[in-house]
């Protein structure tokens, strides 16, 4: 009997094991995504309203400017791997948007889409080639795109914010 509930539970074990194992890529990418995301909307909340239309140069991105990038790219790569935008997403007239609290908001959207969208992403689907315009790499490729591109705009916004005195909110 105590054999019986011993070979049980190790069966249980493997089965969640298994599963867990199963999107390992998928949800180690998000994970990392959502911790850049969270600092990314942190530091936006951090500058002041005037701020976000401050530019390092003419022709540079403005700080509402390269949040909005961010989020337009969000929405860009998962529809290359099969994920539309939501209807409501105008995706013409993203870059349109202002005002600090609107593109917070929308950038906050996008953010929620494409951490949904990534565990979709099936694991035997991982090594299909997707051409995203700028590259042709598989799917596991643009999940990390997807992170990369969080990860590099987020030290764009830190450069940012410290030539305009603003101190990333997690490094007080």
């Amino acid at each position: 009997m105590k054999t019986n509930l011993i070979l049980a539970a190790f069966m249980i074990a493997s089965v969640f094991s298994t599963t867990a194992q199963d999107k390992l890529a998928q949800t180690t990418v998000q994970a990392v995504l959502e911790g850049n995301q969270a600092q990314v909307i942190q530091l936006a909340e951090a500058f002041s309203e005037e701020q976000f239309d401050w530019r390092p140069a003419e022709g540079v991105n403005s700080v509402g400017e390269a949040l909005l990038h961010v989020a337009g790219g969000n929405y860009f790569l998962a529809s290359k791997m099969g994920f539309a935008p939501p209807t409501d997403v105008d995706m013409m007239n993203l870059s349109k948007i202002t005002g600090k609290e609107n593109i917070i908001a929308a950038l906050k959207k996008s953010n929620a889409f494409v951490l949904d969208k990534i565990t979709m992403v099936e694991t035997a689907a991982l090594n299909d080639e997707v051409d995203f315009g700028f590259a042709k790499m598989n799917k596991l490729g643009g999940l990390l795109a997807i992170m990369e591109h969080n990860g590099e705009h987020k030290g764009q916004l830190i450069a940012y914010a410290r030539t305009n005195g603003v101190v990333p909110p997690w490094s007080k």
